[in-house]
């Protein structure tokens, strides 16, 4: 892959997990660098705001000392497609890659001006193990327009939401569960001084 190859990967990151992190990774080895946020997506329901989820997010790329990988919060916009204009201009030179875990592929053509987002960008569909991808939702989005990809990584199956609902420590990177307690959210700051007592 091109070193003018740039990955855009937005992330609720709500809170980031085990998943996130070898994305993250993943998409560095594949791509050579990427650049991510935290985003407010409008067909989601956050447990935690954006600026500490954004917080959550550069504490796990931080503890990845990889310089391949780095936080861009002025990318993020409830709509992706300003995202990729907010990304071109930044980068007019780069090839950028939008990536999105394929749990979210068929949501693609319910955004915001999807056929413009996808003719500024070349496309790529992460699968998620344990989430089934609906086969007719590549077609579709190749016939908006998109150059599309899919790419196999070795991702654990670990869900923010469902770590929202049922907080499980083995799916969060420890240096990410220092900061949920610290911060008190989704109740974990209120689970562990029960557990202490």
């Amino acid at each position: 892959m091109s070193h003018a190859t740039l990955a855009l990967f937005g992330t609720s990151a709500d809170p980031p997990t085990l998943g996130h992190r070898a994305l993250l990774e993943g998409l560095a080895d594949h791509y050579g660098e990427v650049a991510t946020w935290a985003s407010d997506n409008p067909l989601k329901q956050h447990g935690a705001p954006l600026e500490l989820r954004a917080q959550m997010l550069n504490t796990l790329i931080r503890s990845l000392n990889n310089p391949q990988i780095h936080l861009e919060q002025e990318l993020s916009h409830r709509w992706a497609i300003e995202t990729m204009r907010r990304a071109a201009e930044r980068w007019p030179q780069r090839t950028l890659v939008f990536v999105v875990g394929g749990d979210l592929a068929g949501q693609i053509p319910r955004w915001h001006q999807p056929q413009e987002l996808l003719q500024g960008c070349q496309l790529a569909v992460v699968p998620r193990r344990g989430y089934p991808m609906d086969p007719g939702a590549l077609e579709t989005l190749r016939q908006l327009g998109a150059e599309l990809e899919v790419l196999e990584l070795a991702i654990p199956a670990s869900a923010s939401s469902e770590v929202r609902q049922q907080p499980q420590r083995d799916a969060i990177p420890e240096v990410i569960w220092s900061e949920l307690l610290k911060h008190n959210l989704y109740g974990l700051g209120q689970q562990a001084q029960r557990t202490a007592r």
